[in-house]
């Protein structure tokens, strides 16, 4: 037997029955902005057939897995004019999948089988770094969102890299790339998206539809991109490095021997607002240059000025 259609206007505890919510979450939802206040009648307060809408979305983007400060941005596009469908279908297409890897499960003993033993500190940092997930239901398998990162890390392991030292490289690598996908973020998004992301008018269902179509087609970009230059880079850094061990070699090569250091991204962007994003690492090695001179000079002066004094003593 199903309840009956509850009235209309609705009082809060007619709302919470009828979408299958309580009276404190009505009201915590009104707290944060998520739910329009309700009319004032009388005595009484009233909600309406809109309350009842926007407690099924926000239930419905709740299941999605949005944060209630999400749903509350997504909402607020809706309530300007924006499409929600739209809105939902780009942040879904942004939050997909950027490769066309697909996950698979390994369990512990494959796992001490291709490394010769795994030890419970390696497999806690490659946890911590999320090249595996433990499986809830499964406490001796884990999920591997990228099977092909693991797979290197077992080349490099067979080839007699520690395993310390594989995920101490992917700490300092993950901070170059992440770089690398921040600036082309920027790059896209002041000379694609910034039209649909700041002007209202273009943010339609069928301007969000549009921007999604153009996320799909960029989003292999930065992966080929970044693929050719490693490989344009390898070429010429392997090239020289091993004309360098070798100690033979075109002359003209220059054979200084560089390395990377990381920097905080935050450091990085401040430079780049500075100087602008051409000169950056000009900037960096000068300024790091200047503080070795620096330094050097103090050393030179405190050194001099004790010879002075021994000099002077009776």
């Amino acid at each position: 037997m199903t309840d009956p259609p509850a009235p209309t206007p609705y009082r809060i505890e007619d709302l919470a029955h009828h979408t299958g919510t309580t009276v404190r979450t009505i009201r915590a939802y009104q707290d944060r902005g998520l739910l329009p206040r309700p009319e004032r009648r009388g005595r009484a307060n009233v909600y309406s057939c809109t309350h009842v809408t926007r407690l099924r979305q926000i239930a419905g983007l709740l299941e999605r897995g949005y944060t209630l400060a999400s749903i509350k941005e997504l909402l607020e596009a809706w309530d300007t004019g924006r499409g929600l469908g739209g809105v939902l279908g780009l942040v879904d297409e942004v939050e997909g999948p950027w490769t066309d890897e697909e996950p698979s499960r390994v369990s512990r003993a494959e796992l001490d089988a291709r490394f010769g033993g795994a030890p419970d500190d390696a497999v806690a940092e490659a946890v911590e770094l999320g090249v595996l997930e433990p499986v809830p239901e499964d406490p001796d398998s884990f999920l591997v969102p990228s099977p092909q990162e693991l797979a290197v890390a077992v080349e490099l392991h067979t080839a007699g890299v520690p395993l310390s030292a594989i995920t101490g490289h992917l700490r300092e690598l993950r901070i170059h790339v992440e770089h690398i996908a921040t600036r082309f973020l920027e790059f896209t998004t002041e000379h694609v998206f910034a039209r649909y992301l700041d002007d209202p008018h273009h943010f339609t269902d069928a301007g969000a539809a549009e921007a999604a179509s153009l996320v799909r087609r960029l989003r292999p970009l930065a992966q080929q991109t970044v693929d050719a230059e490693l490989a344009r880079a390898m070429r010429l850094f392997a090239t020289r490095h091993l004309r360098r061990r070798l100690g033979g070699g075109d002359p003209r090569i220059p054979v200084e021997e560089s390395r990377y250091v990381p920097i905080p991204s935050e450091t990085i962007r401040a430079v780049e607002r500075l100087v602008g994003v051409e000169r950056t690492a000009e900037f960096v090695a000068l300024a790091a240059e200047r503080e070795v001179r620096a330094r050097l000079l103090d050393e030179l002066t405190t050194s001099h000025s004790g010879v002075s004094d021994l000099d002077e003593t009776p």
